[in-house]
């Protein structure tokens, strides 16, 4: 089973980048499940319903979350009833919305989990402990396990993959908006990565507008971040699972760059 798990969509010009290049993604590679990080789709902060419906109509199997879940205060609305999208499972008993759920595309199956680390992060629930609860209950019945580690701490992260090593087939790390150079299939058979990086404009500082981001580092002042409207580039990564087993074969990092179009 071929899984294409896409990094953090950033606003509207992420949502552009992911239009012109998902159709010839699924032709070149003809990905089983597509799964992507959408907590900054909505003007780089949340998520709305009909963003969420664009991206299921695209093609896009299912969604996953993080710390800017409930930014945009509409997800409310409709989190209940949206069995494709999930927010990191580690939030607090009675969190609105699910934090795994099982999907179904094109005859295979994948269950998928969403954690939130908690270091230069707001402090919630242990995300190891939720892992070890989450996934271990999903492998009574599912072998093919994908984890979205929604975190800033590269160490945390890391930590994460070694952690999950042999009970999850993918961890992938998504916030930090870099996409890192350490993809891997560790010896458990768990395709791992420290960060999928994001789609959105690469003008900008992590797909916001530069001299806003800039005026904050330099004064320290309170300042309103805008999604940039420069050129994109995307991110993502495709792991090959092995049916039967749940264990990765394979992951391969995907680059692509607007006018340049270059692919790793």
């Amino acid at each position: 089973m071929k899984v294409l798990f896409i990094g953090d969509i950033v606003g509207n010009t992420g949502r552009k980048a992911l239009k012109e290049t998902l159709p010839s993604l699924k032709t070149k590679h003809n990905p089983h499940i597509i799964i992507a990080n959408g907590e900054n789709a909505a003007a780089g902060r949340g998520i709305t319903e009909a963003i969420a419906k664009d991206f299921f109509d695209m093609g896009i199997h299912g969604l996953t979350m993080g710390n800017h879940t409930w930014d945009n205060k509409e997800i409310f609305d409709f989190i209940d009833n949206e069995p494709r999208m999930i927010r990191p499972a580690n939030f607090p008993p009675g969190t609105p919305g699910l934090g795994s759920t099982l999907i179904k595309a094109n005859g295979k199956e994948l269950a998928i989990v969403n954690l939130q680390g908690r270091t230069f992060l707001p402090a919630i629930d242990c995300p190891f402990r939720a892992a070890d609860d989450i996934v271990d209950r999903l492998r009574q019945k599912h072998k093919n396990i994908l984890v979205d580690f929604h975190a800033e701490a590269t160490s945390e992260k890391i930590a994460m993959g070694w952690h999950l090593e042999g009970r999850a087939s993918m961890v992938v790390g998504t916030h930090t908006h870099v996409q890192s150079n350490d993809d891997i299939v560790l010896p458990g058979g768990t395709a791992f990565i420290t960060d999928v990086g994001m789609v959105g404009s690469r003008e900008g500082i992590l797909g916001m507008e530069k001299d806003a981001v800039l005026r904050k580092f330099k004064t320290q002042l309170p300042v309103r971040f805008q999604v940039d409207s420069g050129k994109w580039h995307f991110h993502a990564v495709l792991v090959d699972i092995e049916d039967g087993t749940g264990r990765a074969k394979s992951i391969k990092k995907i680059r692509i760059l607007e006018d340049e179009w270059i692919m790793d």
